[in-house]
């Protein structure tokens, strides 16, 4: 595996740091603080072919790979993880749902217009009553001549309420069991489509989360992706590879976290010297700095294999499993080195601490990771890639 970047990632990473330093980092404290889902700037990143970056050219993509994809999404985590999370389930799960699994016509009707972020899009699984345990849920979906009619209710949907595209996994067959989920794309505007409450959290404040309601909404036969009773399995695949944005994003935030806390250890004066010097913090740092690249070489690592089109299934989790963790270890050290000043909303470090839990439970828990990677390694035994 080669560890380095080529010229094109290395571009793309300059240049998202150079545009988030000017239209995000001012300005993420006062998203936070109100609540706001900044629209105009996920835009902005549209424009400037970020969310495409790994989609196909004659869709209007930037023709890359996987792993540029994960510096996008690492990158504008490091600075604000809502924003960075919204972009993610746009480009991984709905956008890259319909890319990987949607027919052409679908793909070119909706994807231009997704990957310069003129739309946005929701991805729809988790409901109220079922989460880990997808095929548990409610949503059904009965066919009625040449349409489908979708009821249900969707719960902790990332870009709920703010979407133009949604991909809605609904049961077709309620006695198949995982053969009887199918997926749909719905458009904002079906009638019957709607919002429940938006949900208020512990953080990623500036990413917008909401219920999704369907009370009759009937889309046409077209807008089922794949074949009938396939939705189980395109969801496994775009949760596999939507862990590898999800570690990459993880990473973010814990960089972020480690930076912000080592210009303010180098400043913060106790006893007569900076706490930098101090053997206790080092330590700190050395510990957060090899837990980060430890998570960025699994992210690469499973990404590569993805390129490749080998397995990359318990890899994904790995890189998710360990990237998570560590985005909560190291933002919960980044406060304890703030002290009282990681308390409080003056530094961004607490933000960053009530925004990494989500990544040890968002696509999939800790505990779902490690019966993911456990399964695989009981059931084909151990090789590193």
């Amino acid at each position: 595996m080669d560890f380095e970047l080529n010229d094109e990632q290395r571009q793309i990473r300059a240049t998202l740091a150079e545009f988030a330093e000017r239209e995000i980092k001012p300005f993420s404290p006062k998203w936070d603080k109100d609540e706001t889902f900044p629209r105009h700037v996920i835009e902005k990143i549209g424009e400037l072919g970020f969310l495409g970056v790994a989609f196909p050219e004659k869709y209007g993509g930037g023709g890359a790979d996987s792993l540029s994809q994960a510096i996008v999404v690492e990158g504008l985590a490091r600075y604000d993880a809502g924003l960075a999370l919204a972009c993610a389930a746009h480009m991984s799960l709905s956008s890259g749902h319909i890319a990987m699994f949607a027919a052409e016509d679908s793909r070119a009707r909706y994807l231009p217009e997704m990957i310069t972020a003129k739309k946005i899009g929701a991805w729809c699984l988790t409901e109220p009553g079922s989460g880990s345990d997808a095929v548990a849920m409610k949503t059904r979906a009965v066919r009625r001549g040449d349409t489908f009619a979708i009821d249900g209710a969707k719960m902790f949907i990332t870009n709920g309420s703010v979407a133009e595209v949604y991909v809605v996994m609904a049961i077709t067959d309620s006695g198949a069991g995982r053969s009887g989920v199918s997926a749909f794309i719905v458009e904002r505007g079906t009638p019957g489509l709607g919002n429940g409450r938006k949900i208020e959290k512990l953080g990623l404040h500036s990413s917008d989360t909401a219920e999704v309601i369907f009370e009759n909404v009937t889309v046409p036969v077209h807008n089922l992706i794949g074949e009938v009773g396939a939705g189980y399995a395109q969801t496994l695949k775009v949760l596999e590879g939507g862990r590898i944005g999800i570690a990459g994003w993880a990473t973010g935030i814990a960089r972020g976290a480690m930076e912000d806390a080592a210009a303010y250890a180098k400043e913060r004066r106790q006893f007569g010297q900076a706490i930098a010097d101090f053997q206790a913090i080092q330590w700190m740092f050395a510990d957060m700095a090899t837990r980060i690249e430890a998570s960025w070489v699994l992210t690469g690592r499973a990404a590569a294999l993805k390129d490749a089109g080998k397995p990359f299934g318990r890899e994904a989790s790995m890189a998710k499993l360990f990237a998570s963790e560590t985005a909560m270890w190291a933002t919960t050290k980044a406060v304890q080195i703030h002290g009282g000043y990681g308390y409080v909303t003056d530094f961004p470090v607490e933000r960053y601490m009530r925004d990494a839990k989500l990544a040890e439970i968002g696509e999939g828990t800790s505990e779902v990771q490690r019966m993911i990677i456990a399964k695989s390694l009981l059931r084909d035994g151990y090789l590193p890639a």
